[in-house]
Parts: C-alpha cells; structure tokens; sequence
C-alpha cells in the first residue's frame, strides 16, 4: 500500500492557513460538487502532497521530519477511505454536480431577491475583455493616485460640500437625482468586486437584485477567490468595490470643478461628491459586513475574525487560562480587534450623534 501513488483530482482547491480560534485551518473545496469543508495543519499538509508524483512512503517520511511522527497504514486507510467517501481521489467515482442556480426570484414584494443574468461567470468575463487594457498596473496605480487627489480636494472643501449636502436636503427633485446615481454608485460597486475577482482567477456565481423595501439594492457573489494562493489578489478583490466607487465620481468632479462658486448644479454635484466619497470610504471601515472587514480578514490571515474575537475576549474574562492556551499570534490579534473594533463603534456613533446636533442646532 505504501508505495501507491494517489493524487486528488483535478481542479480540487485548497486555500492558504486561516487562523480560526485557536487552531490554524485550510479550507477544501471542491468546484464540481460545491462541497467545501475544514482541515487542520498536519491533513493539509498530506492533502497538498497527493499530486501522484510521490508514493506515501516518501510523504510519510516528509510528515515525519516534519510533525515528529510517521504514519502507518492504518492511517493512510483512513484519510484516503475519507477522501474517497468525499469523491475527491483521481480515478475514483466521479463527484454529483452542484446543484443549478436557484428560482430566478425569491421572496416576496416585501423582502427577496432577484437573480438577472443566466450566466453571471460568463457576463463578468465579457466585461473583464472590455476592461482588460484600463487593469494594467501602470493604469490603475495612475487611477488610485487620481482617487486620493480627488479625496485630498474633498477634505480642502469639506465645509462647503457639508452645506451643500443640508442645501440638497431640502430640494426633492435633485435630492432625487443624488439618490439615483448612488444607488447606480453601488451596483457598480459590485461589479467591480467580479470584474476583479476574474482578473485574478476567482469566479462569479450570481449577479442580481436583492430587496427589503424600501431598500433594493445590487448583489454580486463572488466564489473561489479565498483559495487564490496570494494574498494581493484577495485584497484586490474585496478592495474593488470602493475603488469603483470612487472611480465613478472622478467625471462628477471635473464638472464640478468646471463650475462657479454657488452654481445651483455644483451645489448638487458638491453633495454627489461628498455622499459618494462616504459610500465608498464607509465601505472601509473594518467591521462587518463591510468590505473593510474583508479586507482584514485576508490580510491578518483570519476566518470569522468578528466572532472569533468576540469569543476570546468572553473566554478571557471567564477562564484566563483557557484564553491563554491560545497561540500568542492569536491572542493578539481577537484582543487588538475585539478592543479596536468596541472602540471604532464608540467612535461612530459619537460623530453620527454630532453630526446630528450640528445639523439641527440652528
């Protein structure tokens, strides 16, 4: 047995460690079933070596060096019984495909959503060839740097934008106007999230409207790019989306700019540029379910890092030395977070009741 040679299928994806809790995990999944589950550090240290290429002898003598124990046949039985029952072996029984997308629309008039193109993989690639000249690197640093010009002129203008924000308020039809190209803001928004997730090698599953009255809003879900091997990619994609954002005012500010002080159409384009700017930068604020808190979870390296934290801190205060079973980089992180993000809420919600006071004090 130990000189058989097994491999996992083809195309059976396996992503980089995730810290969860205490324990450091590699997610498994595999694309024709949709089946994905958790292993520890010594399963994917086996699982990432059935390539075919070496027989389990020679495995079983790199697990040894490096986990201090070797493995006998009864445990290879074991892990490659499992992996069979799993369907992920080469050679094996071929995997029940994943079920076909869902009804179209689901819900109610209330509350539901509404899936709007058949092939969302297909659709966000046409767009990634339409798109593909402006996503060299040189074109798109040149673009951040124009994003955080736009963003420095904003702050130099802040308390005339803030009037005229109040000014908008109290004008219906351009108030109006605003709202529709925000809500178009957002669903760009998500296609920006697609248009890079296949750039660097991620998928789309749907693209579609969900609902809950009075709010409707755009969705694109995005699969697979938590196993792309780098970290910069993962970054790319959930980062996208405020990019678009901010991408789609940069016309709004020529205009605006073009303008004359008190102009009754800068003033709208001013509350445009100022709201946009803080759809787009609030969507980077790392709490969830924003796409700043994503960005964290990929850079630290951590699943359900809000949870997780919220979980230490409790057992901390229960059981010190339970908490303190963790491993250090662990500890640090859910206590920087679970401490940053109490305060980062306390934070907000100290300037939103501000805002208030200053807003109808007159």
């Amino acid at each position: 047995m130990l000189e058989h040679r097994p491999a996992l299928r083809s195309g059976i994806l396996l992503s980089p460690p995730l810290l969860n809790g205490s324990a450091v995990v590699h997610l498994v999944k595999d694309p024709v079933s949709g089946a994905s589950f958790e292993v520890g550090q010594k399963e994917f240290f086996l699982l990432s070596r059935l390539d075919g290429s070496r027989s389990l002898a020679e495995i079983g003598e790199e697990y040894g060096r490096a986990f201090g124990r070797r493995l006998g046949e009864a445990n290879w039985s074991r892990l490659l019984g499992l992996l069979g029952t799993r369907r992920l072996l080469a050679g094996g029984p071929a995997p029940e495909p994943a079920p076909g997308p869902g009804p179209q629309r689901t819900g109610g008039l209330l509350r539901g959503t509404l899936r709007l193109v058949a092939d969302a993989d297909a659709t966000t690639g046409r767009l990634h060839r339409l798109l593909r000249p402006a996503l060299r690197p040189v074109v798109l640093g040149v673009l951040v740097l124009v994003c955080l010009g736009m963003e420095v002129v904003l702050v130099l203008s802040f308390g005339e934008l803030l009037a005229d924000v109040l000014w908008l308020a109290t004008r219906p039809v351009p108030l109006l106007a605003v709202a529709t190209l925000l809500w178009l803001s957002t669903a760009l928004h998500e296609f920006g999230h697609g248009i890079a997730a296949r750039h660097v090698g991620g998928t789309v599953g749907e693209i579609g409207l969900r609902w809950r009255l009075p709010v409707a809003i755009m969705y694109c879900t995005v699969e697979n790019y938590r196993y792309l091997p780098r970290r910069r990619e993962q970054l790319v994609v959930a980062g996208a989306g405020a990019f678009a954002n901010l991408l789609f005012l940069l016309p709004f500010l020529a205009w605006w700019a073009a303008l004359p002080s008190g102009d009754a159409t800068g003033r709208v384009l001013g509350a445009l540029l100022l709201l946009g700017s803080a759809q787009a930068l609030v969507n980077l604020v790392p709490l969830p379910p924003m796409d700043g808190y994503t960005l964290l979870g990929h850079a630290l390296r951590v699943t359900r890092l809000a949870p997780a934290s919220s979980a230490y801190l409790r057992l901390r205060l229960r059981d010190r030395a339970a908490a303190d079973a963790y491993p250090p980089r662990a500890r640090r992180v859910y206590a920087l977070y679970g401490i940053g993000s109490t305060l980062l809420v306390l934070l907000l919600a100290g300037a939103l009741v501000t805002g208030v006071v200053v807003a109808v004090t007159p």
